[in-house]
């Protein structure tokens, strides 16, 4: 169950995509230990839905467990199969939108530019992610963000640790972090203290905005 007081109070969605099941198995308990509480597996991932089965099953009551890259109703519906608690959207796809509000599931689907932006949000988008950013940086959020003050956005897309108070300034309401998040030197180092430290970061860094 996707409770949003809670997710807004530590916005930060990791996004696993392309990690092995068995990294993930091991990466998961150290996520959760760190104190975040949110975590996207991308459907284009091998194994996703076993993915998200298993995080669901295991530490549903901890974390929030939610479906990425869903392009599709296909894949929509794949994901609230395995009990997805949120769904994020690569694009603005109006029935997956909209069959995501008929349902009561958060979608953050993903959007560039300030067409697309509220276009998303005026099909009831729950936050819109900016997708991607990196390009553009903080400054396109607060230039979104002063005709659309109402949008919660969610930049994604080479946001960094060092970015996040740089993006909640400009007014993001959530941080979509893949790579910088999951680098897959720590990942393959097996240090679980290290890759728990570096988790930890994140949240820390949250908490000093």
């Amino acid at each position: 169950m996707f409770l949003m007081e809670k997710f807004e109070a530590l916005p930060i969605v990791g996004i696993i995509r392309h990690i092995s099941a068995e990294d993930f198995e091991r990466i998961l308990p150290l996520y959760v230990k760190a104190g975040l509480t949110s975590i996207e597996v991308t459907m284009n991932t091998v194994g996703a839905e076993t993915m998200i089965k298993k995080a669901k099953s295991f530490f549903g009551n901890s974390i929030h467990v939610g479906a990425g890259t869903v392009c599709n109703v296909i894949e929509l519906q794949k994901a609230l199969d395995v009990g997805a608690d949120f769904i994020v959207t690569p694009n603005v796809d109006k029935i997956v939108i909209e069959k995501c509000v008929a349902t009561k599931i958060p979608v953050f689907p993903g959007a560039f530019s300030p067409s697309e932006i509220y276009t998303a949000w005026s099909l009831g988008a729950s936050m819109v992610k900016v997708f991607p950013v990196a390009q553009l940086g903080p400054a396109y959020i607060q230039s979104i963000k002063a005709p659309f003050p109402q949008i919660k956005l969610m930049p994604t897309g080479g946001v960094g640790l060092e970015d996040i108070k740089l993006y909640k300034d400009a007014g993001a309401s959530a941080f979509g972090i893949g790579g910088p998040l999951f680098p897959n030197k720590i990942i393959k180092s097996v240090n679980d203290n290290d890759l728990f430290n570096h988790f930890k970061s994140f949240r820390e860094k949250w908490i000093q905005c």
